[in-house]
């Protein structure tokens, strides 16, 4: 069901006077986001996850977390899944955030692992149950214990599977290929493996992964789209020429915290605006320098 490009997108924001803090106000960037959606549609992406962590889920509010989701199914019009990142590590605020994005008209929902309370197995089952129950929806795991604290075992995964029937794929970003084999043998033949790591899309999709939800998609949508494409198609040499051509830039988008480059990049690159909200700050001139230096052997920057 889900396979090909899939980008987490980012927030846009704009500065709108003083916080209360006594910092630059942000607020979504409406049109920007609609464009950048167009140009990801346009590039050949197969789907949009708005509020992941690329979006800053974290720091937008639940009117604004409402909003993003909303302006993303009407652009989208159709034209790719919208994935709506709606996780929580309360349980029953994952549940409102997902009904009302299934409510709203988002195609499937993307949970990432509660994160801070650091759950038994036990725990993570419950809480992924109860938000399936919740919902008609197709839901997508989302695995990074680097950020959450707790990884959901492959066990944990394929008893989702097999108990929930819209519990239909996982985004993995465990960095380990072993864990996500295990996965593809404990889960039904049906149920979808993606990758949640940019630099591993070509290994996923050898041990059977449907594609990737993408950080670097956002400034390079074609070429990724073309790699999970030309696997797909059996074009084995083009796919590993756009892997290779793909690494450094991969390297320099998470030389910071995601999404400090990315935001940085398109900043560069006149995408969008790179304003980032606290905690996440401005990236370092050194690590900037060494983005700049990968976006300009990648060609994009001059």
């Amino acid at each position: 069901m889900f396979k090909g490009s899939i980008v987490a997108i980012v927030t846009p924001f704009s500065t709108a006077g003083k916080s209360a803090s006594g910092g630059e106000k942000t607020v979504i960037d409406e049109n920007k986001l609609r464009e950048l959606i167009d140009f990801q549609i346009n590039n050949g992406t197969s789907g949009i996850v708005p509020c992941g962590t690329t979006g800053e889920s974290a720091t937008l509010d639940f009117q604004e977390h409402e909003a993003v989701i909303r302006i993303t199914i009407e652009q989208a019009k159709k034209r790719v899944p919208v994935i709506a990142g709606t996780g929580s590590n309360s349980t029953a605020e994952a549940i409102m955030l997902t009904q009302q994005a299934a409510s709203a008209g988002a195609d499937a929902s993307l949970q990432v692992s509660p994160y801070y309370n650091r759950p038994t197995q036990k725990g993570l089952y419950a809480h992924f149950k109860a938000i399936a129950n919740s919902v008609k929806i197709p839901i997508i795991l989302y695995n990074i214990a680097s950020r959450t604290g707790v990884n959901i075992e492959p066990e944990t995964i394929a008893q989702l599977a097999n108990d929930c029937k819209n519990i239909v794929a996982v985004k993995e970003a465990s960095g380990s290929l072993a864990q996500m084999s295990r996965i593809k043998e404990l889960c039904p033949k049906e149920f979808d493996l993606m990758s949640g790591d940019d630099g591993l899309t070509l290994p996923v999709l050898s041990i059977g992964g449907t594609g990737i939800i993408s950080v670097v998609a956002n400034i390079v949508p074609a070429d990724v789209a073309n790699l999970v494409a030309a696997f797909a198609k059996g074009d084995l040499k083009k796919a590993k020429e756009l892997h290779f051509k793909l690494l450094p830039l991969i390297k320099a988008v998470f030389l910071e915290t995601n999404p400090i480059p990315i935001k940085t990049a398109m900043g560069l690159l006149g995408l969008c605006a790179p304003e980032l909200r606290l905690p996440m700050c401005a990236m370092s001139p050194d690590n900037t320098e060494k983005l700049k230096k990968a976006l300009k052997d990648y060609g994009l920057l001059k």
